[in-house]
């Protein structure tokens, strides 16, 4: 059985949880999300908690039941607190500027890169190199910000590009003066 499929999800206070069939709908102070669920799963209030079940003797769908209880956790979490990502800009001349729902990125191309935020993710800049993005939905954000890092990716000698915040770049030694003169 899924360890994490069988573990109930606390609803807070303020956060409302709406299930019709296998459509389920989280509303909370940030916002409101909605999913579509497996049709071999049931999710059910009890006491002011979520429980997902069903799967209990397929292993394919005990794994979707951990899943989906991951996923519907994230809405709750999402629509309650919000969810946050910082990335970090490293390198001589690098910088980012943000205008309403765009970025601007000088990441040593010849032309500034625009990127343009979907509609559930803000971002802003501090200091020109730490961009912050924020949004309920954990998918979304973490693919924006995926998106963003692929723009410029750290390099591994000098460590210049875009980074998660937290992210370890493992460096690599260059070339020696002996082996370059040979």
């Amino acid at each position: 059985m899924s360890r994490i499929g069988k573990m109930p999800i606390d609803i807070p206070a303020g956060v409302k949880v709406d299930i019709k069939g296998q459509d389920i709908s989280v509303t909370g102070k940030k916002g409101s999300l909605s999913r579509t669920i497996r049709p071999e799963l049931k999710v059910k209030i009890e006491d002011n908690q979520i429980l997902v079940s069903g799967g209990d003797n397929d292993k394919k769908i005990n794994a979707f039941r951990g899943l989906t209880r991951s996923l519907v956790n994230n809405m709750v979490i999402g629509v309650s607190e919000g969810f946050k990502k910082v990335l970090v800009i490293e390198g001589v001349g690098y910088r980012a500027s943000a205008s309403g729902k765009s970025l601007t990125l000088n990441v040593g191309y010849s032309n500034p890169v625009e990127f343009k935020l979907p509609e559930v993710v803000s971002g802003s800049v501090e200091n020109n190199t730490t961009i912050i993005l924020e949004s309920i939905d954990k998918e979304a954000l973490g693919m924006t910000a995926a998106q963003i890092r692929a723009i410029r990716k750290p390099e591994p000698y000098k460590g210049k590009g875009i980074r998660y915040e937290g992210e370890y770049i493992q460096r690599k030694a260059g070339k020696t003066g002996a082996a370059a003169a040979a």
